[in-house]
């Protein structure tokens, strides 16, 4: 297993320029709620995970573990209510209508080299019904991170280096909390909205170390989402996300799926100058599983290594999903 050797330009990338690294997701149309909480329960009440394994191979390369949980009170009155939850090919649920407040906790892991980062993000969203199949929806998260160096897994290019030699062997932390909040248009098959993240650029609440306390950018995100069917058993799926800050700069992200009976998907995926991704998946019953692939290209060609990305998400009302009939129902 070949081991990864963080030069100093890495090292002075994330010590000196960045308090943070982007975190990447293959799956992100499944987890829209992680980069924007207005979009907490846009699916509904549910339990999601992913596990991400990136440039396979190498140790200590980057593994990220991610899981939340969110609840949409438009389930619980609706499930009270003559069972509408449960619906059929021609007698669709609207996600539009009903209560207007959602709640999520999201909790991140992520581990590469000598760095790890544990986040969690307590989310509320909400939303205002503008028609029968459209809505604006905002929320906010608060968002607290943890950040830590392990001296002893740090390899530097130049031994004895001045500039790093009393990190070696040392271990260095810092806790941030700060504000998260998005807008979203929403209809029945399309969704449309922009995010902030990190508002107050760790201004609200900072501690720790004070090598690790660096300037934090906000982050910008814009996500859309379009889908529709092509035949009675066939759909289409488009999802894309752009996301910016002044120290990684942007990065913009897309991919297309094909679903079949509005149960299995099958798709391709392309972040720009960093990877290509082939991803598929099966909804049974309450459960969805997926997997992507990704291959690296262009900046990252020279990790000659893929990433794989797993993925289960659980609805915690049963809903029963049109197999049939123009009506897709993934994202």
């Amino acid at each position: 297993m070949k081991k990864i050797v963080l030069t100093i330009a890495l090292v002075a990338s994330v010590l000196g320029l960045q308090a943070q690294n982007r975190k990447h997701v293959a799956n992100f149309s499944l987890f829209q709620q992680y980069f924007n909480p207005a979009l907490t329960g846009y699916e509904g009440s549910m339990v999601k995970s992913f596990y991400r394994n990136q440039w396979t191979g190498f140790e200590d390369a980057p593994k990220t573990i991610f899981a939340s949980a969110e609840l949409d009170l438009a389930d619980l009155s609706s499930w009270k209510k003559e069972d509408l939850l449960k619906t059929h090919a021609t007698d669709s649920y609207s996600r539009q209508a009903g209560a207007k407040h959602a709640f999520g906790l999201a909790v991140l892991n992520d581990r590469f080299g000598p760095f790890t980062e544990t986040q969690v993000h307590l989310s509320y969203g909400s939303r205002v019904r503008l028609s029968e199949k459209l809505s604006l929806r905002w929320g906010g998260a608060l968002a607290y991170s943890a950040q830590q160096l392990d001296g002893n897994k740090l390899t530097l290019d130049q031994e004895n280096d001045p500039e790093f030699a009393g990190m070696i062997g040392s271990t260095g932390k810092v806790n941030r909390i700060d504000l998260n909040m998005g807008l979203m248009l929403t209809g029945e098959n399309f969704y449309l909205g922009y995010a902030m993240q990190d508002i107050t650029k760790g201004k609200l609440m900072t501690s720790g170390d004070d090598y690790l306390q660096n300037n934090v950018p906000q982050h910008h995100v814009v996500q859309a989402g379009l889908r529709a069917p092509v035949t009675e058993q066939v759909g289409v799926v488009v999802n894309s996300m752009y996301r910016y800050d002044d120290k990684l700069e942007e990065t913009l992200e897309g991919q297309v799926k094909a679903v079949y009976q509005n149960m299995f998907w099958l798709g391709a995926g392309y972040r720009k100058d960093l990877a290509y991704g082939l991803n598929a998946g099966v909804r049974t019953g309450q459960f969805k599983i997926g997997y992507v692939y990704e291959m690296p290209v262009s900046n990252a060609s020279h990790m000659s290594r893929g990433t794989n990305e797993i993925m289960l998400t659980y609805n915690l009302i049963p809903v029963k999903y049109p197999k049939y009939g123009k009506k897709v129902t993934m994202w």
